[in-house]
């Protein structure tokens, strides 16, 4: 069984809104898509899953948003501090599939910290929709815009980018054609469409779920997804799946 690591802060900062960014020195190596379960502080019992955002030799970056008590807990570390980190756990994106057209990694909200790691290891012709609720909400563009061929945000109020939905982008996009892969994670909705348009156009495409979890290594099957008439453990046989094995419920 893997054991956790006690790993020091050695950088933290805050985004827009309640997102904080914290870099750890880590051992060991990390793919884009894999998580991190982390113990959050005292109090706090569980442990959270944080998808990971970059990572190097020694190294390694997560984003996360202030959502509940365990992630209040968390943004109140200071750099110095240590903390008890699990992983890296769960597979990753297969980039071995991305084709030889252009790459969309598409996300949502706090959907789209995992892309970015993505994005450095697709390299080439990869192109970044991300989507947020407002101007004020827009975080990583500059990051994203230096690591893909080119970068399109759309804000659901319409104050920045386009004015509308990724899904509305991607379809726009689309239209273009050299589309050969599209890699996804964000809420379920944009998900579930994402895969219908990947299929109507016969693209592969890969979706990263989020989803709460209890032990992080697929003991207590607290976090699952419908997949083919089965039930998979999200944590264990994910977070990233193929499109087409995950069953939305409509």
């Amino acid at each position: 069984m893997k054991k956790p690591f006690i790993c020091e802060i050695i950088d933290k900062m805050p985004l827009a809104g309640d997102t904080f960014d914290m870099v750890v020195d880590f051992p060991e190596s990390c793919s884009a898509g894999q998580f991190i379960h982390v113990l959050c502080g005292d109090g706090v019992l569980l442990r959270r899953p944080i998808s990971i955002c970059d990572a190097g030799k020694g190294w390694m970056r997560f984003v996360f948003a202030v959502r509940g008590e365990g992630t209040k807990r968390l943004a109140q570390h200071k750099i110095g501090d240590r903390l008890d980190i699990l992983g890296p756990l769960g597979n990753s994106f297969d980039i071995s599939k991305k084709g030889e057209g252009t790459s969309i990694v598409l996300g949502g909200g706090i959907g789209i910290f995992p892309l970015y790691f993505l994005s450095k290891a697709l390299g080439g012709s990869t192109e970044a929709i991300l989507g947020f609720r407002s101007k004020n909400l827009v975080i990583m563009e500059d990051e994203f815009e230096k690591v893909c061929s080119k970068t399109h945000i759309a804000t659901d109020d319409g104050s920045y980018g386009t004015h509308g939905l990724v899904t509305d982008v991607l379809t726009e996009r689309l239209k273009h054609g050299d589309v050969s892969s599209i890699y996804v994670c964000g809420p379920t909705p944009m998900m579930r469409a994402v895969k219908k348009i990947a299929a109507d156009n016969n693209i592969f495409c890969q979706l990263s779920l989020e989803e709460r979890m209890g032990c992080g290594i697929g003991a207590c099957a607290v976090c699952v997804c419908k997949s083919q008439g089965e039930y998979l453990k999200i944590c264990q046989n994910g977070p990233v799946f193929d499109a087409q094995e995950v069953d939305f419920d409509e």
